[in-house]
């Protein structure tokens, strides 16, 4: 995911992603009136390693930053390396330091020294790093008004030398590791692995952006206590660069905004685990949402979309990537690319028990209120849960009052240039859930701009038929096995979602 961090706005799960309000252009160029006072020479370092510890380094010109992840001890680096090579492991651990360092893209770098590392830049993966970088920088490129960036020029290289092949791993125990990040959309991909009978072990990593690391894993303990997998890994991730206020700290790049790309960088950190335990799927949730931009920038005519690196064409690109150069037999997917929100939020009504420990903020664990996330998600849960279910997770606040919240929710409903750079539905979507909540009889300020501003004349019957559909084959990268099982319970809570929705509004029979 391309994460969104107010400090900063996830990982994307783009979305870790640093992001203030303010807006600023600059320019990087050679001309010899605008010499900088830095070379934006981005570079990658050395790569530590102990027995369940990387520590990756990398910077741009003077700036030196570190990325350090633990493992549990279920993952023995050396064990890896006994096994599977030096040359190997060293390829691996390379893939999780250039997907690490690639936040380094926010600070505009001209070009990038490989360092140690030139032997593994291959076409394949030069190809693959470059499109993630322009496709989740593109809302960077965006708002600091850099429409001609294309991102940093290669030092010259000399061609791999090293053509390490990918290994094959023997299946463990379980085949299915899915990624947990506590939000409601983890809770559904687990809710419906359980009830298709689909044996599961879930992967939770803690990150320094986010407070507290031990924190982190205790908040989503609670929930995935109420959903039984059959083990559990976790992560600790510290990061030096997204704990830095980059923006504030080193004025001479001239940036106002950082981001990170999160769902690559987790996916290929995860790897070491993946080759451990034997798993044959990474499964995220992440849902058709994210295959939609926030706008079309008039200037290039491409779309910005915050949560490029969820979508299914870097689903499956990655997947492809992973495949054919590191672990054979592997597939990462989306098992909830086939819906949209108003049919998740619709299908939450049936773990009830489970939604308390839900979580979904990047600013402050659990819920800070006054984000663009934490108003969507409250949204959302006011129109399709109990009212009295969602006061005891936000302490009664109405954050339909709140003043930090009122050109969220403007974005949200279409009456602003672009929807909020978050992880979040579509105009439509949020629209039906103002609606549902009104008739609901939720009030606030917000609540009258959606009732002063928005058409009254919707044609819900239309909207609840598209964003409460399964979807086609094409859409989705969903292994068949494990499609024939999970696609007719999505049937079923669709037809079950538009019998509610279409007797609320009082609609027809859908």
């Amino acid at each position: 995911m391309t994460a969104n961090l107010d400090l900063h706005d996830e990982k994307n799960h783009t979305k870790t992603v640093v992001q203030y309000q303010s807006m600023h252009s600059f320019e990087i160029s050679n001309e010899p009136d605008k010499v900088s006072k830095v070379e934006r020479r981005m570079w990658l370092g050395n790569i530590n390693w102990s027995t369940h510890q990387i520590e990756l380094h990398y910077g741009i010109d003077m700036l030196a930053f570190t990325t350090t992840i633990c493992y549990e001890p279920d993952v023995d680096l050396h064990r890896l390396r006994e096994h599977f090579g030096t040359n190997y492991v060293d390829k691996l651990f390379f893939h999780i330091l250039a997907f690490e360092a690639n936040k380094i893209l926010s600070l505009g770098p001209k070009t990038l020294d490989p360092g140690p590392h030139g032997r593994w830049f291959t076409p394949a993966f030069t190809k693959l790093w470059q499109t993630i970088g322009h496709k989740v920088w593109a809302q960077w490129r965006y708002q600091h008004n850099l429409p001609d960036y294309k991102g940093p020029l290669f030092d010259t290289l000399n061609e791999p030398t090293s053509l390490t092949p990918a290994v094959k791993i023997e299946p463990g125990d379980v085949e299915v590791l899915a990624f947990c990040g506590g939000g409601k959309d983890s809770l559904i991909a687990m809710t419906l692995l359980r009830s298709a009978k689909i044996p599961f072990s879930t992967l939770v990593y803690s990150h320094s952006i986010y407070g507290a690391l031990e924190a982190q894993h205790c908040l989503i303990d609670r929930l995935i206590d109420t959903c039984t997998p059959i083990t559990r890994h976790k992560q600790w991730i510290k990061d030096t660069f997204l704990d830095t206020p980059v923006s504030n700290f080193y004025t001479d790049y001239e940036i106002e905004h950082v981001l990170a790309a999160e769902t690559p960088a987790s996916v290929f950190g995860s790897l070491p685990l993946i080759l451990s335990r034997g798993f044959r799927y990474i499964i995220v949730a992440h849902e058709r949402s994210a295959d939609i931009g926030n706008l079309i920038w008039d200037i290039t005519g491409e779309d910005v979309n915050h949560q490029w690196g969820k979508s299914l064409e870097a689903e499956k690109m990655i997947n492809d990537y992973i495949h054919n150069e590191l672990i054979l037999g592997f597939t990462y997917f989306s098992i909830l690319k086939p819906l949209y929100d108003v049919l998740i939020f619709s299908i939450l009504k049936n773990s009830i028990g489970s939604i308390p420990f839900t979580h979904s903020c990047n600013v402050k664990k659990p819920w800070c209120k006054r984000c663009a996330k934490c108003a969507y998600i409250w949204l959302n849960y006011m129109a399709y849960l109990p009212f009295d279910l969602v006061d005891g997770i936000f302490e009664k606040e109405n954050l339909l009052n709140l003043p930090e919240n009122q050109l969220y929710y403007r974005q949200m409903l279409g009456l602003e240039k672009h929807t909020p750079f978050e992880c979040i539905g579509q105009v439509p979507e949020v629209q039906l859930a103002f609606e549902l909540a009104h008739r609901k009889g939720l009030q606030g300020v917000a609540m009258d701009t959606y009732l002063s501003e928005v058409s009254s004349d919707q044609n819900w019957l239309d909207i609840i038929t598209k964003y409460t559909r399964v979807a086609s084959e094409d859409t989705t990268n969903m292994p068949h096995s494990i499609k024939m099982r999970i696609l007719p319970l999505m049937d079923c809570a669709s037809i079950d979602a538009r019998k509610q929705l279409a007797a609320i509004l009082d609609l027809p029979n859908i």
